[in-house]
């Protein structure tokens, strides 16, 4: 007998707590929030085949006096769900303390877009292009060696650039260095750094790399602009660039054609870092100054004038957007653009450094050998010689 009791007991048991989770499951509201609010299957299968949802009920429920407690509500004591509803079809009678185009963007789902490809598309490509470019270099380096100088040294050397010369590069060089790092600190701190040193020393790092970044930037616009005004007439494309692009500059094979100051490939280096650096201060300053500077719905204006969407097939581009969208698209075309500008300038780095032998000392110490000069750029060499020499020809002799 106690042994079918307790065989009765313990099904009770075993059974109540199955019944009480039952009953608990059947009291907790339906999350739709994965169907973006849809009601019915029918809804969300409209909504997939972009056909119209008859929402009416959910319009028409707006001001429909559903009050919350006293307190817990917003201004007015309107529910949560009721209010939303009425920001969704344009119907809340909205008044905010902050005066400005800023103050007017109460919900902005564009932001959800902006962070994904952050995230995703934006470090994933961006990071495997620099590393992608560390890596052919490495390669190269392996298979061809370093550019050596052909033959002995002179000993006689030739000035290459002058010292403010020098201190333009340095200037334009040592700001891009910095702010490509603390950019990229800025960007995937969260990732890389926070999950192994913490969130407060992530935090930290933070707010020095925006102190750096946001000030340093200024030095850089002044580098590009010394830059630009020193060394704009050499860089202006000739025949002879065509030559040395059909002979790679001598880095592959043993042909060194003649060049002027500056070769095809400086050019292209100058060039990519006047345009690319022009396009990251602009879009910096945009972001620096959002509501003076709004880049994109200007920029998208003039683009659908004329008509450049059509010819890709796409719909005209937004002339109107919020100040939040306007950052969040200077921030994602800042990032491209420096991603590109960093690849570009590793090879720069290269070449200057391991690359060629005596290629930094025409940045270092500014003075280069004879034989440098002679085999990378003998015209310019030749058109220095001639003018060291024609004080001495132009002298007329004493009586």
């Amino acid at each position: 007998m106690l042994r079918h009791l307790m065989t009765v007991l313990m099904l009770v048991f075993l059974t109540l707590p199955a019944a009480v989770r039952s009953q608990e499951a059947e009291a907790l509201p339906i999350d739709r929030s994965a169907t973006g609010g849809a009601q019915t299957l029918e809804d969300i299968l409209r909504r997939q085949n972009g056909e119209p949802v008859d929402d009416r009920f959910r319009r028409e429920a707006i001001g429909g006096g559903a009050v919350s407690a006293p307190g817990l509500g917003p201004l007015g004591g309107a529910s949560d769900p009721e209010l939303w509803r009425a920001l969704r079809y344009n119907e809340a009678d909205v008044t905010t303390s902050t005066r400005g185009d800023l103050g007017k963007v109460l919900v902005q789902d564009g932001g959800m877009r902006w962070y994904e490809f952050r995230r995703g598309p934006l470090v994933t490509y961006g990071g495997w292009l620099l590393l992608g470019t560390i890596a052919v270099l490495v390669v190269f380096f392996l298979l061809r060696g370093r550019v050596r100088i052909e033959g002995e040294k002179t000993g006689r050397t030739v000035t290459r650039f002058q010292a403010f010369e020098r201190f333009s590069h340095w200037l334009v060089a040592g700001s891009f260095v910095l702010l490509g790092l603390t950019g990229l600190v800025t960007l995937m701190g969260r990732m890389f750094i926070a999950p192994y040193l913490g969130l407060e020393a992530n935090a930290t790092l933070l707010t020095i790399s925006k102190l750096i970044h946001n000030n340093v930037a200024w030095a850089f616009m002044l580098g590009l602009i010394l830059v630009f005004v020193l060394w704009v007439w050499h860089n202006i494309p000739n025949r002879l660039d065509l030559v040395w692009i059909s002979q790679a500059g001598g880095i592959i094979g043993k042909k060194h054609p003649p060049a002027k100051k500056f070769n095809a490939g400086q050019k292209l280096v100058f060039w990519s870092v006047i345009i690319l650096g022009v396009s990251l201060s602009v879009s910096g300053l945009s972001l620096l100054f959002p509501f003076e500077m709004p880049l994109f719905a200007k920029t998208f204006g003039i683009l659908n004038d004329m008509g450049a969407p059509g010819w890709f097939g796409m719909d005209p581009l937004p002339a109107s957007l919020a100040p939040q969208e306007e950052m969040q698209l200077a921030q994602l075309w800042h990032a491209i653009v420096a991603f590109v500008m960093m690849a570009i300038i590793l090879g720069h780095i290269y070449i200057g450094t391991l690359g060629m032998e005596g290629a930094f000392d025409a940045m270092g110490s500014g003075e280069v050998d004879e034989a440098w000069a002679h085999q990378h750029h003998s015209i310019w060499l030749e058109e220095v010689k001639a003018e060291e020499k024609a004080p001495a020809s132009d002298a007329t002799p004493a009586e």
